[in-house]
């Protein structure tokens, strides 16, 4: 038996599993969070950081020993957060992190250089948008001229924390999952487009080598194997065990759709982002802005939370009583209605109680989340099992409508730090491959997540009806929003 240890740097807090390298058994765990005066560091700006945050953050996880026998480490961390450095290796400025609103203008511009959308899309499988590296470089070059001029190589969080663990060495590196994040790297043809970088940065920057699946970035100097490491939404499904015709479903203010395919995919629409995932494979994802945050504002609607709005829920039946919202709040990124609102309609006097509107919500949401999950089929990807993740996964009126909703068995996996279980795992195959027990197309057959399995049955049908009263509202209020080939 080895010990490994997976460590996931998220935007608020470090999380640290140490496991058993045949089966993944977790035997230790830490937990520390962020430095609180981060925002202080970084001038008060929500989207700097300083990334010695991360360092601090990591070394409170880790305290008491947590690290004793552990033979390789793994790393996960927020995506898209920007590292830029000087010639010597030093920040020059903090890290600008998450979708930082301050970059929209800045993703128009990069859209504008390359000529079009669909351009971008071919070059790098994604269209610029704010929370991307790429666009946050050209912020930078626009914004603040003279430390975009400082900039002699750029890096990612888990890069920069892969790089500080092995003791700053002269070689850099990052994994195909993060970089393809970045918007000046392919996963169709697996290499960086220099030209990109140039275009937002307005010169050339070094950029860190991009390793294999169960490549090892290095080993420290007390014999510590550090693998390549990968971004949080990788490592979340290689920890979950995601394999093709599985696809996962993020409930959040606003949800995501992911699936694990064999090639990458390029969407002229941008509908689709098209990223490597943490095993050689891509991870097309589909984004959608409106998800929990149209339960939550029905909820207080209805003066409940979103408990009490899906005890509601579930004294409708399917299909509202006619009722069918459209819950684009914030707009919507799937389909492309920036400026659109959220709709109800099919309001009838036997319609019009607060159970049915509860039971709307639900149904908007899910079929939201079923046309993302459309796109992907539509382009050939296979969805036989969804899991669904997030808080309100586990309310009884979203298991309940999921599976006929989304046309396939629904898996609600149980809590765990899915993250750095798979930074954990991926340290476990670097580790196999260099001892010569496992091959670099191999990872360890660890178990994969414990899930609550829910299964449409009967009731599919049922299901097919509602999605067809959903599609048939949103053709009649946003014709053609899909294209011609709809969803």
């Amino acid at each position: 038996m080895g010990i490994v240890a997976g460590l996931d740097s998220s935007s608020e807090f470090t999380r640290i599993v140490v496991c058993d390298t045949d089966t993944g058994a977790v035997l230790r765990q830490g937990y520390a969070p962020h430095p609180q005066d981060n925002q202080e560091n970084a001038g008060g700006k929500p989207s700097d950081v300083d990334p010695q945050a991360w360092l601090l953050s990591l070394g409170e996880a880790a305290a008491g020993g947590l690290l004793e026998g552990v033979q390789a480490i793994g790393v996960s961390a927020q995506q898209n957060a920007l590292v830029p450095l000087d010639a010597q290796g030093n920040t020059v400025r903090p890290a600008l992190v998450g979708g930082d609103k301050r970059a929209q203008v800045a993703a128009a511009d990069l859209i504008d250089g390359l000529g079009s959308r669909q351009a971008w899309a071919e070059a790098v499988g994604c269209v610029p948008q704010a929370q991307h590296p790429v666009t946050k470089l050209r912020w930078l070059a626009r914004t603040e001229p003279e430390n975009a001029q400082r900039v002699a190589s750029v890096l990612q969080a888990h890069d920069w924390l892969v790089w500080q663990l092995l003791g700053r060495p002269a070689r850099r590196t990052a994994d195909r999952g993060g970089a393809s994040g970045t918007g000046y790297w392919s996963a169709a043809s697996s290499s960086y487009r220099p030209d990109l970088l140039d275009l937002a940065l307005g010169h050339q920057a070094a950029l860190p080598e991009v390793l294999g699946p169960a490549e090892a970035a290095g080993t420290t100097p007390e014999g510590l194997l550090i693998s390549a490491g990968t971004g949080e939404t990788m490592a979340a499904a290689f920890g979950l065990g995601i394999g093709v015709g599985d696809a996962v479903v993020s409930l959040g203010a606003s949800g995501s759709v992911m699936a694990v395919h064999h090639e990458a995919l390029v969407d002229p629409s941008g509908m689709i982002t098209s990223l490597a995932d943490a095993t050689g494979m891509h991870l097309p994802v589909v984004h959608t802005l409106n998800a929990v945050r149209a339960l939550r504002g029905t909820a207080d609607l209805l003066s409940t939370d979103l408990e009490g709005l899906s005890d509601l829920a579930m004294k409708s039946t399917p299909g509202s009583h006619g009722l069918v919202m459209l819950p684009y709040l914030e707009g919507e990124k799937t389909p492309q209605l920036p400026h659109t609102a959220g709709s109800l309609h099919g309001l009838r006097r036997e319609s019009m109680k607060p159970e049915h509107l509860a039971r709307a919500a639900f149904e908007g949401m899910l079929c939201s989340l079923a046309d993302a999950l459309g796109v992907l089929r539509a382009r050939g990807v296979e969805v036989r099992r969804v899991f669904l993740l997030g808080a309100a996964a586990e309310l009884p009126a979203v298991q309940a409508a999921a599976p006929m909703l989304f046309g396939a068995q629904v898996l609600v996996p149980q809590p765990a730090d899915y993250a750095a279980l798979g930074a954990a795992r991926q340290a476990a195959w670097a580790l196999g491959v260099q001892q010569g027990k496992l091959h670099p197309s191999a990872p360890p057959a660890w178990q994969g997540a414990a899930t609550q399995v829910f299964e449409a049955g009967e009731e599919l049908p049922v299901g097919q009806a509602v999605r067809q009263q959903y599609t048939a509202v949103r053709e009649q209020t946003h014709p053609g929003a899909f294209g011609p080939g709809g969803v």
